[in-house]
């Protein structure tokens, strides 16, 4: 039974290696990306935004990393960055939050093993969808607040990030050997992150949010299981579909 367990982890943190996730960086699925994203809003930007837009994208998503996570200098560096520039789409940043929450629960399977790889489980909270994942949230919540619903978004953006700051944390502390870094702690900071993003996603529009769970479900349906997946009557999902 424990090695049964123990292969299942390892497939997930396969799964969710950087090279296995939709990395939106890499230019494939960039470009597959920026596709649906075409498909949906219907006016392409010019090359030179995409390329200035990846660019700060991919320096933000690493920013949060070099320098400490509680750090108020990175937070209201983003905060700015965020606010500053004018967002994508609210359906650009939907689909890259509901794959996160997708990590995040896989990542939990990975500690029902006997003796859970934690410096593997810092690594996929790095990787994928997770690696934007701050960026990514604040836009959602901008929208939220551009809405009126500004205050319980940002409280549900700062418990994800506090929730996951500490999973990080324990994860650290227990490669290390540390007895007071237990499992049972880890399984309650995801629960905490999951239930936040839960309650930001609960902030997009109904239309905009099934748009997104089919994009995430686009990318995480196995090759070959297209075939046995239900007529989509969409247009714009059959024009997803194709592209994927």
């Amino acid at each position: 039974m424990a090695a049964a367990l123990q292969t299942n982890a390892r497939a997930t943190a396969n799964r969710f290696s950087t090279t296995a996730l939709p990395n939106f960086s890499s230019g494939k699925h960039r470009k597959k990306f920026e596709a649906v994203r075409c498909s949906l809003i219907g006016s392409p930007e010019s090359e030179g935004s995409r390329r200035r837009l990846l660019s700060i994208s991919l320096l933000a998503s690493q920013l949060q990393f070099l320098l400490p996570p509680n750090n108020a200098f990175a937070g209201s560096l983003l905060d700015k960055y965020v606010k500053r520039k004018k967002l994508d789409p609210l359906e650009v940043y939907v689909p890259a939050v509901i794959l996160t929450e997708i990590q995040i629960k896989d990542l939990e399977k990975t500690l029902e093993v006997d003796k859970p790889e934690f410096a593997s489980c810092r690594t996929l909270l790095r990787s994928g969808p997770a690696g934007s994942l701050r960026v990514n949230i604040r836009a959602v919540a901008q929208y939220a607040s551009d809405a009126g619903n500004g205050k319980a978004a940002f409280n549900d953006v700062d418990q994800c990030l506090r929730a996951l700051e500490d999973l990080d944390s324990l994860f650290l502390r227990a490669s290390r050997n540390n007895p007071d870094a237990s499992v049972k702690l880890m399984k309650a900071k995801i629960v905490d992150a999951l239930r936040a993003l839960d309650s930001l996603l609960n902030t997009v529009p109904p239309e905009v949010l099934d748009k997104g769970r089919a994009i995430a479900d686009a990318y995480n349906a196995p090759e070959g299981e297209a075939d046995t997946q239900p007529e989509i009557q969409d247009p714009e999902l059959k024009q997803l579909e194709s592209i994927l």
